[in-house]
């Protein structure tokens, strides 16, 4: 395979990220020499081996001569290059498909790249959640390169792939647009640059079998299904790889069972994901929800919508508001969607807890036999499964 970054040396800050990690690793099997930072260890870090990363509480001084480039969560703390503009040249550098929306491209992208690497096409890919059928969240083929996009800081507009895909649109990073309005004209504008273009919003649910659950999940097949047309595969090669996908880590994932009670661990944060999500897992039994509001500014404006997709589960425990990137917001906490749900859902079992162990401790003590409970959030809630089904053993 050519080696297109052959004798370049880049320095990444944050390099544990579910992006700037994936950039790394094919940045790496491009010839470049990579080394970087990043505040704490993630999982994502062992994947990179022996890529040089050093952890601290502060980020060091780039090593001189280095390529400078860095993620969003530290952009105001480390002079460089943006993160955007090393995926754009990524991006650049192969046939590529760019998958973006409000809701559903990590699935997306990892159904097709899936369908790739098992059609034998030998893809890359970049996408932001760990994809066990593929091993991880990056792969270095010499094919198509498949792409997990981001109109969360309008990154998007900066890719030219040969193909893009937008999910669905929806008004979900409050402090880049202040409207809806302003969304639908980053992607308008986007998809005016792409030969091919996969409109989601147009497309039926896929209707062949799948192996992952809920609605949102036939609309995300459909997506797949038309990007990977758009390669040349037909879908009869399609259909029977696609029916084999089990989804990415923490998307609807089964995180064990205990005496009875399934533990699930989901990413979603903004209303519609919570409603899907909910819809995809409920059964005869009960739902039980620990759900970790993510950003300050999305809780501020989405409270009361949170709440009132919440009201799908049977009993929800929240916590404090998971900061990412954002600093603190006097009066915006985890409680303005409990204090919403208290309004909108008389009677429902609802409670404030404020720490993860605190919600993981809630929900052990209100399970029984036949419950599914569910971790939910896209910050760090995904530690209460664990506790959960410790507590429950």
């Amino acid at each position: 395979m050519a080696s297109p970054l052959e004798g370049r040396r880049l320095w990444l800050a944050g390099l544990g990220g579910a992006g700037m990690s994936a950039y790394a690793a094919l940045a790496r099997a491009w010839g470049a020499e990579v080394r970087g930072w990043d505040r704490v260890r993630t999982p994502y870090l062992d994947q990179l081996e022996p890529i040089e990363v050093e952890i601290s509480d502060e980020p060091p001084a780039p090593p001189d001569g280095w390529e400078v480039f860095v993620s969003t969560a530290f952009a105001t703390r480390v002079p460089g290059k943006s993160r955007a503009e090393l995926l754009t040249e990524l991006v650049s550098l192969r046939d590529a498909i760019v998958v973006a929306g409000a809701h559903g491209k990590t699935t997306t992208s990892a159904m097709i790249a899936f369908c790739l690497e098992r059609l034998g096409l030998d893809p890359a890919w970049l996408i932001g959640a760990d994809v066990p059928q593929l091993g991880g969240n990056a792969g270095t083929g010499a094919g198509w390169l498949v792409v997990e996009g981001d109109e969360s800081d309008r990154t998007i507009s900066s890719l030219r792939p040969r193909v893009a895909v937008v999910t669905n649109i929806d008004l979900d990073h409050h402090t880049t647009f202040g409207s809806r309005a302003e969304v639908v004209e980053l992607f308008t504008s986007w998809l005016e640059q792409v030969p091919e273009r996969v409109d989601g919003e147009e497309l039926a649910p896929y209707e062949g079998p799948l192996r992952v659950a809920g609605e949102h999940n036939r609309r995300n097949a459909a997506c797949a299904l038309r990007a990977l047309e758009l390669t040349g595969l037909s879908r009869e090669q399609i259909a029977p790889v696609l029916a084999e996908f089990v989804g990415a880590a923490r998307r609807l994932e089964r995180r064990g069972e205990v005496g009875g009670i399934e533990v699930y661990d989901d990413y979603a944060h903004h209303p519609a994901e919570i409603e899907a999500t909910l819809a995809a897992l409920r059964d005869s039994g009960r739902l039980v929800v620990l759900f970790q509001p993510h950003l300050y500014s999305r809780t501020r404006h989405l409270a009361r919508e949170l709440a009132a997709a919440l009201g799908g589960a049977d009993a929800v425990a929240v916590t404090d508001v998971y900061p990412a990137r954002e600093a603190p917001v006097e009066n915006v906490t985890g409680k303005l969607v409990v204090d919403a749900m208290a309004e909108l859902h008389p009677g429902m079992t609802v409670a404030w807890t404020p720490s993860v162990e605190d919600g993981a401790a809630f929900l052990e003590s209100i399970v029984h036999p036949g419950d599914r409970a569910v971790t939910m959030g896209a910050g760090d809630v995904d530690r209460a499964a664990v506790l959960l089904l410790e507590a429950l053993r």
